[in-house]
């Protein structure tokens, strides 16, 4: 970009302004070309059309066709509730799929509403989306900057880019040209970008991009055009609805032909029948007990550090196979503690942890103090001089220390007061006179300062940097040449420190002429005398270690996508076991960018440990997309604003809680409110046992609707009377059964749910054991055990086969009743039984679910209201029933529950 290449007063006629800003006619002329300095939206479909497209998906469409023919046969009753199913399961779908779109407005949150400018040689306050390229920026400490611009005049000024680049620290900004063009916009000293705030100083710039041109507006356009997919669950369940759907349309289509020409019934008790098959068909209860339990486990979760945002990502957790992690604060305590420090040519171990100033420094010969060695008070200096981290002693007993400013810079402030450097006092008895603030090129800070009436510069920064700006090193109080041979020396040094997972900084000092006032870096920092190495480490987290391990059992990937050197972040991955020291291949930032997207395949395809080392956050959203690409689930980590459009792309969209941007938040489908790896994990494995307790509930489900179909089959073979009614259908689908159903979808994790692999991707809902054991096994033992109760009632009332009954014949209602009571007792069975799936209810306990006893009450509550309470009676077509008859049809609890039992007894028998 030729803007940070040029002087301060050639940037004026290159944008065709002038020191006096633009004209009212020229910003009027330039809001036309280049449009409102606003963010760019997405057109999204709206909300009210993303609810009307649940009222007409295919399943829909099948029940409004069933609720049509019931108008047309005289049973308005039935059609109105057949309505309210289509209604009710439409909400419940919304509400599963429904995310809101809060990143952009967490975007424009951002982007201050008015901005001061210099106009016609006045400055004055306008509206931020009015402003144009060539409009000259006022900037002043505290200020939101509204657009890309370039600096003409910086005094003292500090920018916060974190919302652009994550990074905490303040970054000096000066108005001078930049020396090259290959410094990314974002890391160029002399540009400020919108979206960022001025943390200190002031100044002027002149815009060069604004509206959908800045660098904020790309990342915010990214965000909202990452397709937002299906869940698996989602794709499952349609699946599942176009199965069902596809079932029931045949089956009621068939029986309205055998209806009307083998049972030679009239059309209207046809199509009545027909519908009745329809909706005996459809699992009117599935969809609204499936959300209602992804909803638990999104409560359950809040209570285990993690907010899931969208229902269906429960689920999808479940199926996550590769996990893409950050390091800092997700795998550490974030807490940079100082472990060791080298100086020519001695290592000292620094004890203690945290920000609380305790511990020592020890030698092999005991305790070490700066005030017997030289070098140590020399690089005691530079640590805390080169600082601007501020550490605060407790204001109440029993209160830590706080930090303020970067944690590494605060950690060197905890070092040397455990060693009794008072650098405060230091501080004032020799003041800072000028500073060389830390950026991304140079990879330092410097410090010049009034030591006796002498100026002196320290500096601290990456020790690599620091080694080549010296020509001396200081060795037992004296400098001397400091050789090539001695610069490889501690290099290796350095590298055995990062190889043992440290993070690194370098010290030297300077003495400047008295006369020095060319405070440059090009004048400071050079011919320096090397003092030594801090070597700090922000420890694992101790609960990292076995949730890793958790992973690597149950199958899943774990990549490291860090921004700091790789033997560092390798150490660190090793310590928690993420990866072998042997074996790891670790992938600078660098080196990615290069590489082709093939390439990079190649790479995430072997089975080698990778760690992505000194990536940026561009690099996420690349390697997500090329994850994607290889039909992987992943779950990825970010924190900051340029991390939206990598946890958008993502399956499942990881952000901090606690570091994490407004924007990460809302980009995200889960929030970590501890920032911690082990609570991704505590997540995968809710997501896992929801998927298998939604099998379990469908199992459950499925079971009483063959014993719904069943009747219809008979009812064209026999030619009985009709076994259930519709009514009685859909009580048993949208009440008896829905809190038992839910129940099961609450249910605990089995004991084996993180030792099996990741479900794959396309692994069906409906498989064919969920079809063996609910449709077939348990639902035609259930079928059989209300059938028969059917018939007894029947018989003992000296019905006889063929005869026709009224729907109002007393027989009928008590026979109809039986079959009714008898599908809700079964399922009392099916549900005790129903709770595991190989392991025997008896070991994990038959009541251990608290909400299985709190779904029995709920079922035998509407199942005696709608036997015994006269109203209902009129609706649902039922009568009481005798004692004998009670009797009977509670033997079928523990049938179906022992039956569960033996099932699950001989797939443990064969599995041995």
């Amino acid at each position: 970009m030729k803007f940070k290449t040029l002087p301060p007063e050639d940037i004026y006629s290159e944008l065709n302004t002038s020191k006096s800003g633009l004209s009212p006619d020229e910003v009027e002329k330039r809001l036309t070309e280049y449009g409102l300095n606003q963010i760019e939206e997405v057109k999204q479909k709206p909300l009210i059309l993303k609810f009307v497209a649940n009222l007409y998906q295919l399943l829909a469409l099948l029940l409004w066709g069933a609720s049509a023919l019931a108008f047309i046969s005289g049973t308005p009753q039935l059609g109105f509730a057949i309505i309210a199913v289509i209604i009710i399961n439409a909400i419940f779908s919304f509400w599963q799929e429904f995310e809101a779109e809060k990143a952009v407005a967490a975007l424009k949150k951002i982007l201050p509403s008015t901005a001061k400018v210099i106009r016609q040689g006045k400055e004055m306050e306008v509206l931020a989306s009015q402003l144009v390229p060539g409009d000259i920026l006022i900037l002043e400490e505290g200020n939101n900057i509204s657009a890309d611009a370039r600096l003409v005049e910086a005094y003292q000024m500090k920018v916060d880019n974190s919302t652009l680049t994550g990074e905490s620290k303040p970054v000096r900004k000066i108005a001078d040209p930049e020396e090259n063009d290959d410094e990314s916009i974002v890391s160029t000293f002399n540009l400020v970008l919108a979206g960022t705030n001025v943390s200190s100083g002031s100044g002027k710039a002149v815009i060069f991009a604004t509206g959908i041109n800045t660098e904020f507006n790309k990342i915010a356009s990214l965000t909202q055009k990452v397709k937002e997919e299906p869940s698996p669950l989602q794709n499952q369940l349609a699946r599942l609805t176009q199965l069902i759907a596809i079932i029931a349309i045949s089956m009621g289509v068939v029986l309205f032909f055998l209806n009307i020409y083998v049972v030679k019934l009239s059309l209207s008790i046809a199509f009545l029948f027909a519908i009745g098959l329809t909706v005996a068909n459809v699992p009117e209860g599935l969809l609204p007990t499936v959300t209602l339990a992804l909803a638990a486990s999104v409560k359950k979760m809040v209570g285990k550090n993690a907010l899931i945002k969208r229902l269906s990502s429960v689920e999808t957790l479940g199926s996550t196979n590769i996990i893409c992690t950050d390091k800092t604060g997700t795998l550490t305590k974030n807490q940079m503690t100082v472990r060791k420090i080298w100086i020519p040519y001695d290592v000292i171990d620094v004890t203690g942890a945290g920000y609380n100033p305790e511990g020592d420094f020890l030698q092999d010969e005991g305790p070490v103090c700066h005030k017997d060695v030289l070098e140590l008070k020399l690089l005691m200096r530079s640590a805390t001089f080169a600082n601007d981290a501020k550490l605060v002693s407790p204001s109440k007993p029993g209160e830590n220390w706080k930090i303020y400013g970067d944690p590494t810079e605060a950690s060197l402030l905890v070092a040397a007061r455990k060693n009794g450097f008072d650098w405060e006092s230091e501080l004032k008895k020799n003041p800072r006179i000028s500073e060389l603030p830390f950026d991304s090129k140079r990879k330092s800070m410097s410090s010049i300062h009034n030591v006796d009436n002498k100026k002196v510069a320290y500096i601290k920064g990456a020790p690599k940097k620091i080694i080549r700006l010296c020509n001396e090193i200081s060795v037992e109080g004296a400098p001397i040449i400091f050789s090539d041979e001695a610069k490889e020396q501690v290099i290796n040094e350095h590298d055995k420190l990062a190889a043992s997972g440290l993070r690194i900084l370098g010290m030297a000092y300077k003495n400047l002429p008295s006369d020095f006032d060319d405070y440059n870096p090009d004048s400071v920092e050079k011919d320096m005398i090397f003092l030594g190495m801090m070597a700090m480490q922000d420890p694992p987290r101790p609960e990292v270690l076995p949730a890793v391990a958790d992973c690597h059992k149950a199958g899943i990937r774990i990549i490291m996508i860090t921004g700091d050197y790789g033997l560092t972040a390798r150490s660190i991955a090793h310590e928690v076991g993420i990866v072998d020291n042997k074996t790891c291949r670790i992938v600078k930032g660098k080196e990615l960018t290069t590489m082709s997207d093939e390439e990079l395949k190649e790479i995430l395809k072997s089975n080698e440990d990778i760690i992505f080392a000194r990536a940026v956050p561009e690099h996420k959203m690349r390697i997500a997309s090329v994850l994607e690409d290889m039909d992987e689930i992943v779950a990825m980590t970010g924190d900051g604003v340029n991390d939206a459009p990598a946890l958008r792309k993502a399956d499942i969209g990881v952000a901090m809680g606690i570091t994490g941007t407004d924007v990460a938040k809302e980009a995200s489908d889960m929030v970590l409110t501890d920032d911690n790896f082990a609570t991704i994990v505590s997540a995968i494995k809710e997501g896992r046992t929801i998927y298998e307790n939604i099998r379990k509930f469908i199992t459950y489900i499925f079971a009483h609707e063959t014993a719904e179909i069943i009747p219809f089959i008979l009812l064209v073979i026999f030619k009985i009377p009709l076994p259930i009614t519709v009514m009685q259908i859909l009580a048993i689908d949208l009440g008896t059964d829905t809190l038992p159903a839910l129940a099961l979808g609450m249910g605990p994790s089995e004991s084996d749910v993180m030792d099996r692999p990741p479900r794959p991707r396309n692994e069906r809902l409906l498989n064919f054991g969920v079809i063996w054991r609910g449709y077939i096994f348990l639902g035609l033992i259930e079928a059989a055990l209300v059938m028969s109760g059917y018939f007894w009632v029947l018989f003992s009332g000296g019905w006889t086969l063929g005869q026709s009954l009224p729907f109002t014949d007393p027989l009928y209602l008590e026979a109809t009743t039986m079959v009714f009571v008898g599908i809700v007792t079964s399922q009392i069975g099916n549900l005790l039984g129903c709770q595991t799936t190989r392991t025997s209810t008896f070991k994990v306990g038959v009541f251990k679910n608290k909400w299985i006893i709190r779904g029995i009450l709920f079922e035998v509550a509407v199942m005696l209201s709608i036997v015994y309470i006269p109203y209902l009676q009129g609706i649902f077509g039922t009568t009481t029933l005798g004692i004998y008859q009670w009797l009977y049809v509670i033997s079928f609890i523990p049938i179906m529950f022992f039956a569960e039992e033996l099932r699950k007894y001989i797939v443990r028998r064969m599995n041995k």
